[in-house]
Formats: structure tokens, sequence, C-alpha cells
């Protein structure tokens, strides 16, 4: 049986939440690179002046792409609790998790590069 709705225990999850962010940040490597990357096509975005839509596509893709990586690294350290040692089968789980990251990432890319493409393109 489920407690009883509580506004404080809502409102104390988010503590949760943001240590997870905090964790993410702090422990994975993986997850700093995207936010570099992150950082770039924010800048590119700014000085290129793209449109409104073309920012929801990018803000969209990085969203998938840090959100990829979270559930990659979650996956990760849940496989590695449930099997430290070397096990293919875990090997498995986590090569799916880091190649679902992957094609994210790569569909992102195609995306950006549809939208800077042609700004960059009229600049040269």
């Amino acid at each position: 049986m489920s407690k009883p709705f509580s506004i404080r225990a809502r409102i104390r999850s988010f503590k949760y939440a943001f240590r997870g962010i905090w964790l993410l940040i702090r422990e994975e490597h993986n997850f700093r690179i995207h936010m570099a990357a992150t950082a770039i096509v924010i800048f590119l975005g700014f000085y290129l002046k793209v449109t409104a839509t073309e920012w929801r596509w990018l803000i969209f893709c990085i969203g998938m792409v840090i959100t990829a990586e979270g559930f990659n690294s979650a996956i990760e350290k849940l496989t590695d609790l449930k099997q430290p040692e070397h096990d293919p089968k875990a090997g498995k789980i986590k090569d799916i998790a880091a190649g679902t990251v992957l094609l994210t990432a790569l569909t992102t890319i195609i995306i950006a590069v549809m939208i800077f493409g042609p700004y960059i393109q009229d600049r040269f």
C-alpha cells in the first residue's frame, strides 16, 4: 500500500534529483563531454542567430542526448552493482545502453549540421 500524498515529500524528492544531476556532472566523463558540446551548440546558436524553431530542435536534441547519457550511466551502475565481475551478458547490456547514446548523439549531429550548415555556408 502506498503512502498518502505529501507536498513536503514531493518537494524533498527534488533534492535527490538534483543530487543525481550533480553526480552525473561530477562522476561521468561522457556527461561532461556532452555538456561541453552543449555549450558549443548554444554559443553557435546565439552567434549564428538561429530561428526560434531551430532553437526548439536544438534544445530537444540537447535534452535527448543528456537524458540518454543519464540513463546509460544509471544502467551501467546498476549492471555493475548486480554483476561486479566481468560477464559477457552484463557487457552486452552496457554496450546496448552505450550504443543508444551514440545513436542519439549521431542523430543530434545530423540535425545540428542541417541547422548550422546553411548559416555557416552563407558566411563563406
